[in-house]
């Protein structure tokens, strides 16, 4: 007998060709996926990533290497056998920065990667030359088709903090409400210097970063808020964008954690932030502002062990579900400490564990919390942890890169399922030994479906769509051998790897 891992390398061989392959039954399990195409649920905005906080330096490498990492992360093309080139991001996140990079070492933030440059000078002028490195990718992203921009603070300008630092003392906010109107106008001349120097408009501005943390030991720019201090700066950003013509939309939240948006938590009077900040009635209601409608926030902590992790964005669907109107985004993840014995953050992993991992996590705030954008953290990371979907050579010049399992993984994702596409219904008629975990989307008569297999068998898969009649035209594989590995198909059933995640696009007739 054909050992296993040979068939599936035969398989991957053949299928990068485009040539259909059939499979002897007791080769690997069969299943049925069942897609319901009038059981909708939330359209999608985005899939993003940000610019922190290597793009400052890699947006002045050589020419060569930063156009090669740029297309990785936002190009839509294909190679000569019809694989992806990159994993085409249709959201960019600009890290508008504090100042803390001016203030170098006086800054207290002691690693210098970890700092950031403003646009603001002291004396009040602005010098739209800052940020080169990270303006380099944001026109790098809209060459390559990427069509929405979003402009976040991790801390206000340092000429307006509290502290005269880009980073808290003693977990205290670390501006005053008379600065807020100072930050505010800030924002509004960043999004329209931005869009004169470069014309790139943010679609979005995120003013805030986890507002639960302290921030008070110099390890990065950030500033602590409860919910009464975001509810008035959030006030003061809207009515400074309504009379300076920004129509870029305000994001709140940014919550350090999901559980801040629907309880109570552990940091008294910044979490049930769903209901403090767009329930009618509420203290800090902000729910009637001008493009003032998504509220944002982060999986951390609580993505192991699966069953929790499910228990609480039902809790967080429930909780969105009940303010008409209100959109959800997962705005930044990458993979921290220890989940549970699942996974561990520590130490950079370019392979297939923590790609199925990224998946998981993507596949379950998309189907149980219904959120309509996932965005990852730095993009580019220059250290030895689980926080890269592209690792670098910590050099400010020159280097290597090395891109990870995570950033295909992501693209499974992100390169197929554009904005305005609507999650559908998708479930898996039997079982395996682990769940296969499938979700469905349609945009137009465009069907793409995921699937992710962690088990250490291949798994065969059939389809069941109710009578709707659907061609699929290729499929994109994500395993420990390929790289969202193109396959053209032409059966009804299709094979899925061991541990691996594959893609499936297809037309509705």
């Amino acid at each position: 007998m054909i050992p296993r891992s040979i068939i599936k390398n035969i398989f991957l061989a053949i299928t990068a060709l485009g040539t259909n392959i059939s499979f002897a039954s007791g080769q690997a399990k069969e299943v049925t996926i069942n897609i319901n195409f009038s059981k909708t649920y939330q359209t999608i905005s985005n899939f993003g990533a940000s610019d922190a906080w290597s793009c400052q330096f890699v947006g002045n490498w050589p020419d060569d290497k930063r156009n090669k990492i740029a297309d990785l992360l936002f190009s839509r093309d294909t190679d000569a056998n019809g694989s992806p080139k990159g994993i085409g991001l249709s959201l960019w996140r600009f890290n508008i920065g504090a100042g803390s990079a001016q203030q170098a070492d006086q800054s207290g933030i002691k690693d210098e990667w970890r700092r950031a440059e403003s646009f603001l000078n002291n004396d009040g002028s602005y010098n739209w030359q800052n940020q080169a490195g990270q303006m380099w990718f944001l026109k790098a992203a809209k060459k390559r088709g990427v069509n929405q921009f979003l402009g976040f603070s991790n801390s206000p300008p340092v000429q307006f903090t509290i502290n005269g630092k880009a980073y808290a003392t003693g977990g205290k906010v670390n501006i005053a409400p008379d600065k807020y109107n100072a930050f505010a106008i800030y924002l509004a001349k960043v999004v329209k210097g931005i869009e004169h120097t470069s014309k790139i408009k943010f679609d979005y501005i995120s003013p805030i970063n986890e507002p639960q943390w302290d921030w008070s030991d110099g390890g990065q720019e950030g500033c602590p808020y409860n919910n009464t201090e975001i509810a008035g700066l959030v006030r003061s950003i809207s009515k400074e964008f309504i009379n300076n013509k920004v129509s870029s939309k305000i994001l709140v939240g940014e919550a350090g954690s999901i559980n801040y948006l629907f309880s109570p938590g552990d940091k008294p009077g910044k979490g049930n932030q769903i209901k403090d900040f767009f329930k009618p009635g509420s203290a800090n209601y902000i729910g009637d502002l001008p493009r003032v409608n998504t509220i944002t926030a982060h999986s951390y902590f609580t993505t192991s062990p699966m069953a929790s992790a499910i228990k609480a964005r039902k809790a967080l669907a429930d909780s969105i579900a009940a303010i008409k109107g209100l959109n959800l985004w997962q705005s930044e993840y990458c993979i921290l400490g220890d989940n549970a014995s699942e996974i561990d953050g520590n130490k950079r992993d370019l392979g297939i564990n923590a790609a199925l991992y990224l998946a998981s996590v993507i596949h379950t705030d998309l189907t149980v919390a219904n959120v309509s954008a996932w965005q990852w953290w730095t993009a580019i990371s220059a250290y030895d942890y689980k926080d890269g979907l592209i690792y670098i050579d910590k050099n400010k010049t020159d280097g290597s890169f090395y891109p990870s399992k995570m950033l295909w993984a992501m693209g499974n994702y992100s390169r197929f399922i554009t904005p305005g596409a609507v999650r559908i219904d998708a479930a898996v008629s039997s079982a395996t030994d682990k769940p296969l975990l499938t979700s469905a989307f349609i945009n137009g008569k465009n069907l793409t479906v995921v699937i992710i297999n962690t088990n250490a068998d291949d798994v065969i898969t059939g389809f069941d769509t109710n009578n709707t009649k659907v061609q699929f035209t290729s499929s994109y594989v994500t395993s420990q051998a390929a790289e969202l590995m193109a396959a053209k198909i032409t059966g009804i059933k299709n094979l899925v790897p061991a541990r691996s995640i594959v893609t499936l696009t297809g037309i509705i007739k």
